[in-house]
């Protein structure tokens, strides 16, 4: 799968449709963003918005939803009966995919930072984003809500933002982003319209009570129901599972003669929830969660799709197509050195022994990241340079205009054809010195993965380079064809002594 982050923004308002989707609206501006659910309860007055992107582009779609929310609501004159602070009140970053946790948590700085610069808003970091102990609990956070911290902030050094000034926002309010797990956002409903009863359950079961440790409770009353209810997020369904939960309510429930109506379910909920509920209730033997019919489906159309994709590739490689060639091979070359990069460098993140590197890590990791999809990319324009210059031999050349324009349209297609592997050749050097830096500094259980590295990246140089070999004397421009033999050349010594130190190094450990 690809890199994908979950991103829940909770929003001030749900009591306007059409001011929710003009904020979805900024969110789906970016490029690559999934928008998996989105909720709203008017007595709540709140909106719960669901999508997945891959990371860049989930924080972008994050900046972009909160600056419009920023400017659609007004905190100033809201109310509901949710606690909130601000219009994007709070905005959790969850890792799904090929993600750690502290690449989440870097995600939240910088969008807490950027928020804090560019829209004035104060930003504090919240459970496993928190920069004070005291601010891991959102409860915590959001004390005293948007009436309570607008009137304290500027004079309690307790309240002072991570990011963003020290002031309320008075329309837009602060906001709390955090990274966790996926959590479970469930309510229970009661029989009676007495939110006294609520309350208390809601008291008898929650963490902070001394009830279940990942369970945050509150107690609301549902006007339009005319019904209690026990609001709920489960922190970790694993060891608070779903039924364990709505069991303890139903007992709680029964000391005040009330009953259990019905309970929901807000956003998404993960598989193995509703399959702990399901295990439980039907108490089930021996049963895993390969026997749902869809589940099982899942995992044989991912293995499909993937191996599939590798091996497409491959077979067109293997087939009498000339594209693609050595160049698409050196690009993927390259990829998969870039991808070993990062790999080495989240192995090493998050761990006691390489604190004192973490900041490095940190940057090279996301550097490779940058420059695998950089190469990804090359791949296919490498392809697509070599069939643009078989389509430029191809055009008509009867008259002395059609041969002018065919010979014009060769050398623009061949110059590009040289300039990609060109590329191809710069952009695997730059992995190289992440890959030293990896085999340097990272966890020396995977200095064989950071040599592994600078070999496929020596190697995508040196095929990359005989591919600017090959189209140069097709360039007839002298200025041109020395440029890019000069770099190409240059590039190419750089490569093997750099990849020659790596791997002298990486023996040198192993």
């Amino acid at each position: 799968m690809a890199k994908l982050v979950e991103v829940i923004p909770n929003f001030s308002e749900g009591r306007r449709p059409e001011v929710l989707d003009e904020i979805i609206g900024a969110i789906l501006s970016v490029d690559g963003i999934v928008l998996l659910d989105k909720e709203m309860d008017a007595d709540h007055n709140r909106a719960v918005v669901t999508y997945v992107g891959e990371p860049q582009a989930a924080a972008e779609a994050a900046f972009r939803g909160m600056k419009k929310a920023s400017e659609v609501l007004d905190m100033s004159t809201h109310t509901g009966e949710h606690p909130r602070m601000g219009a994007t009140d709070v905005c959790p970053f969850v890792p799904i995919s090929e993600v750690t946790t502290q690449e989440c948590i870097e995600l939240a700085k910088q969008l807490g930072e950027r928020v804090g610069n560019e829209l004035d808003i104060p930003i504090y970091l919240y459970e496993l984003a928190a920069s004070r102990s005291e601010r891991v609990n959102l409860a915590d956070v959001r004390k005293g809500q948007y009436e309570g911290i607008r009137d304290d902030i500027e004079t309690n050094p307790d309240r002072k933002p991570d990011y963003g000034p020290a002031k309320m926002h008075v329309q837009a309010g602060c906001t709390a982003v955090g990274v966790r797990l996926p959590l479970v956002a469930y309510n229970v409903y009661l029989d009676t319209p007495h939110v006294a009863i609520a309350k208390k359950i809601a008291k008898a079961i929650r963490s902070r009570s001394g009830g279940f440790m990942f369970c945050k409770a509150l107690g609301f009353e549902i006007k339009e129901r005319n019904q209690a209810q026990v609001s709920m997020n489960l922190v970790n369904y694993k060891k608070t599972p779903i039924f364990r939960v709505f069991e303890a309510i139903k007992s709680e429930a029964n000391r005040y003669g009330v009953n259990v109506v019905s309970s929901e379910v807000i956003g998404l909920v993960p598989n193995d929830a509703l399959v702990q509920v399901s295990d439980f209730y039907l108490k089930l033997e021996n049963f895993t969660k390969d026997q749902i019919l869809e589940e099982k489906l899942r995992k044989e159309m991912e293995a499909q799709t993937t191996s599939r994709g590798l091996l497409d590739f491959v077979e067109s490689v293997a087939s009498s197509s000339p594209a693609p060639g050595g160049g698409s091979v050196s690009a993927c070359a390259g990829t998969l050195a870039a991808a070993l990069t990062g790999m080495v460098c989240r192995l090493t993140l998050g761990k006691k022994k390489y604190k004192d590197v973490q900041d490095e890590m940190s940057g090279t990791m996301k550097a490779a990241d940058s420059l695998k999809m950089s190469l990804y990319a090359l791949i296919q324009e490498d392809a697509d340079a070599f069939d643009a210059v078989m389509a430029a031999r191809k055009l008509p050349k009867t008259t002395d205009k059609e041969k002018a324009a065919r010979l014009q349209s060769i050398q623009k297609a061949t110059i590009v054809a040289a300039e990609i592997p060109l590329k191809v050749m710069k952009t695997s050097l730059e992995v190289l010195e992440f890959a030293k830096v990896a085999a340097d500094n990272g966890n020396v259980n995977s200095v064989s993965d950071a040599g592994c590295a600078a070999l496929n990246a020596r190697s995508a140089v040196l095929g990359a380079y005989l591919n600017v070999k090959i189209n140069l004397p097709g360039v007839d421009d002298e200025s041109v064809r020395e440029r890019l033999s000069a770099e190409a050349e240059k590039v190419k010594n750089q490569a093997e002594e750099m990849a020659q130190s790596i791997y002298d190094l990486v023996l040198s450990k192993v």
